[in-house]
């Protein structure tokens, strides 16, 4: 069997499975926002240094990583849709596993698991609304993007009354997680088949070329901030700003709210702008946060930088990734791996290296990092302008 075109029922209606899309990228968003919001507390439990964190997030890295390929693979034998809704079901599990670790060697194998399969999910639900977006001949990646930073950030504010409430990781992430995994694995469960390509031999990743590698830096700068936020924003607002634990998981909070908020408005921005002008725009307001949370270390002043980080991250992935598609020398498939490559390897290796900066140096110096690949940002934004 080689490929099959779509296969959607005529019952099926653009909203219903818009809707289904993004239970899928809300649910992936929502299990990471549990995990990133009890960071401080598994880093306290097991006693870890802020290197030693910064390694067992290269593993979770590691198994992110590992899981692209095979992801791929799996999405091509056997669809992509069927693929996601096996990794929104396991992950629920390979979360629980984090909290129930009962030291450092298990934890660091659950976490190579939970990110293996945070991984392959991402791969296979963003193939799964590439089909449903040509399906309905109308853009709607960004919306799907935004509904996983609205459920990684109500997630992660979930750990302000877990905290307060004395609640442990394993009873908060089992309160939350799985009547959250059970509502929206049902509301994705349609009755679509994606096409299937099992011949398929090609490599699923590859290297961007020419003037894609610098819309793979753009990619890359914005994914090294978002994935530094979501794993360290907790831990220097302890750290750093001397915030109460309770207090501090809402800097991941607002960080994604504030994304989702830009990421709703990014198609009405980019129509009354351009997409260069809105990339130095963005590449500007995430400096300037980044600059804000190290020059001002108290939790109001680090709040206000991460929303304006929130402002400045949101539309560059949506960005980079339409001008991949439409490159005129690339086809789009390639373009898009390329950029995907860069995009995704950046929110991987941002969080432990912001881990080995901080230890060789400070949390402030690592995130004064943070500022200079937004100031990136901002340069390369010419890169988007389409010929």
């Amino acid at each position: 069997m080689t490929t099959t075109d779509f296969n959607a029922p005529d019952t099926l209606s653009r909203r219903g499975t818009w809707v289904a899309i993004a239970a899928m990228f809300g649910l992936n968003g929502a299990l990471f926002g549990l995990w990133a919001s009890r960071i401080p507390a598994l880093k306290a439990t097991h006693e870890l240094s802020h290197a030693g964190l910064g390694a067992l997030l290269l593993l979770l890295a590691g198994g992110a990583i590992c899981a692209f390929p095979l992801a791929g693979r799996l999405a091509d034998h056997y669809g992509a849709a069927r693929v996601t809704k096996v990794f929104a079901l396991v992950k629920i599990s390979a979360l629980l596993a984090l909290a129930i670790a009962p030291d450092v060697p298990t934890l660091a194998g659950a976490l190579f698991v939970f990110g293996a399969i945070h991984g392959g999910m991402d791969v296979t639900m963003n193939a799964w609304g590439a089909e449903v977006e040509r399906w309905a001949k109308r853009p709607q990646m960004s919306s799907y993007h935004a509904m996983w930073s609205l459920g990684a950030g109500l997630a992660a504010g979930t750990g302000f009354a877990a905290i307060s409430l004395g609640a442990s990781p394993f009873v908060h992430f089992a309160l939350i997680g799985l009547p959250l995994a059970v509502l929206l694995c049902w509301l994705g469960n349609i009755p679509w088949a994606s096409p299937v390509n099992r011949d398929a031999k090609a490599p699923i990743f590859s290297i961007p070329k020419g003037q894609l590698v610098l819309v793979g830096l753009l990619a890359f700068g914005a994914s090294m901030g978002e994935g530094a936020i979501a794993d360290w924003s907790a831990v220097y607002l302890v750290d750093v700003g001397g915030a109460p634990e309770n207090w501090a998981v809402m800097g991941y909070a607002i960080f994604s709210i504030t994304m989702v908020v830009m990421r709703l408005l990014g198609d009405w921005i980019t129509r009354l702008t351009s997409p260069e002008i809105a990339a130095r725009a963005s590449g500007l307001a995430a400096a300037s946060g980044a600059a804000v949370t190290v020059l001002f270390p108290t939790p109001p002043m680090m709040l206000a930088g991460f929303v304006l980080m929130g402002v400045g991250y949101a539309l560059i992935f949506p960005l980079a990734f339409s001008r991949a598609a439409n490159d005129p020398v690339e086809s789009p498939g390639k373009a898009l791996a390329g950029t995907a490559t860069f995009g995704y390897g950046g929110m991987l290796l941002g969080p432990p290296l912001i881990g080995f900066v901080a230890n060789a140096t400070s949390l402030r110096v690592s995130f004064g990092v943070l500022a200079v690949l937004a100031l990136m940002i901002a340069v390369l934004s010419g890169a988007l302008k389409r010929d």
